[in-house]
């Protein structure tokens, strides 16, 4: 088993953090799927960014469609944000690196 749930990229029922707890090291297909979410939904959020530099320069944008801009823009700093704290989450903890040396993890090592 991994050490640390990993934070998916995606909420749970009710909108409340949804974890994964696996064996495969992020082979799984779960984390695989996680993987492709979290590359999509940054993606969606650099593209939004542009779209914001946009029509933030058009001073003929209305209420309304700034409005539905900042909270596409909310969305995307959520979604950046558990990712960031998911992936934060699965780094090694300093202390174990440092005092244990570099590291190579070899298939088949048990």
């Amino acid at each position: 088993m991994s050490a640390q749930p990993r934070l998916l990229p995606w909420p749970g029922p009710a909108g409340k953090p949804c974890y994964l707890v696996s064996d495969a090291d992020g082979a799984g297909y779960l984390s695989r799927l996680a993987d492709e979410m979290e590359a999509v939904q940054l993606q969606m959020g650099a593209e939004l960014i542009g779209h914001a530099r946009l029509l933030l320069r058009d001073r003929k944008a209305d209420a309304r469609e700034l409005r539905y801009l900042s909270n596409r823009l909310i969305e995307a700093l959520q979604d950046a944000l558990r990712i960031a704290e998911s992936r934060g989450g699965r780094l090694p903890v300093s202390g174990e690196c440092e005092s244990d040396g570099p590291t190579q993890a070899n298939e088949g090592d048990g």
